[in-house]
């Protein structure tokens, strides 16, 4: 018998699951626009930058109760984010290898997600895979990118005014002196 055929756009969690399904494939980057907004706004990717994708669904029992859908998303890719030292792109690698509890409706899932450290959702027939790895490479993003070394060292001028700001008098301090002068 020839197994099911699963859709990673509209997957249903629960068969996929029970089939011991198993997806994987390439996504262009730049099919991911929330992602787009991260990028360094002059490298973003081309449709040769591609997220690679892999997906696994199981079964597992808990006790003696019924057995819960599981779901292991993998995923890998690179992108070029603004770095908060020089404003130049630097190559950011991304991993992500996470595994998701399904249970029976978002009730359940809020419960035991607050309870537990795994990821827990609700059971869908409709899972969109790709969009849920957008949302996973959203939240790997790192909050301050940069390189460890910048590869041109920061404007003179900008240099200047970073080495001056710390001879400069406290803004506070003058607004105060200012006050006490108006009196």
């Amino acid at each position: 018998m020839k197994p099911r055929e699963h859709d990673p756009r509209r997957l249903d969690v629960e068969r996929f699951a029970s089939d011991a399904g198993r997806l994987d494939g390439l996504w262009p980057l730049p099919g991911m626009p929330r992602l787009l907004d991260a990028c360094h706004p002059e490298a973003l990717p081309a449709d040769a930058d591609r997220v690679a994708w892999r997906a696994a669904g199981e079964r597992r029992r808990h006790g003696v109760g019924e057995s819960h859908a599981w779901l292991h998303l993998s995923l890998q890719t690179r992108m070029r984010l603004t770095c908060q030292r020089c404003l130049g792109p630097v190559e950011t690698p991304l991993v992500i290898d996470r595994w998701f509890h399904f249970v029976a409706g978002e009730q359940q899932a809020a419960q035991l997600d607050a309870d537990v450290e795994e990821d827990v959702l609700a059971s869908t027939r409709s899972l969109d895979l790709h969009e849920l790895a957008q949302d996973e490479l959203l939240l790997a993003l790192p909050l301050v990118p940069r390189h460890d070394a910048c590869p041109q060292p920061l404007l003179p001028a900008l240099d200047q005014a970073l080495s001056g700001a710390e001879a400069a008098p406290n803004a506070f301090a003058a607004l105060a002196a200012i006050k006490r002068g108006a009196h």
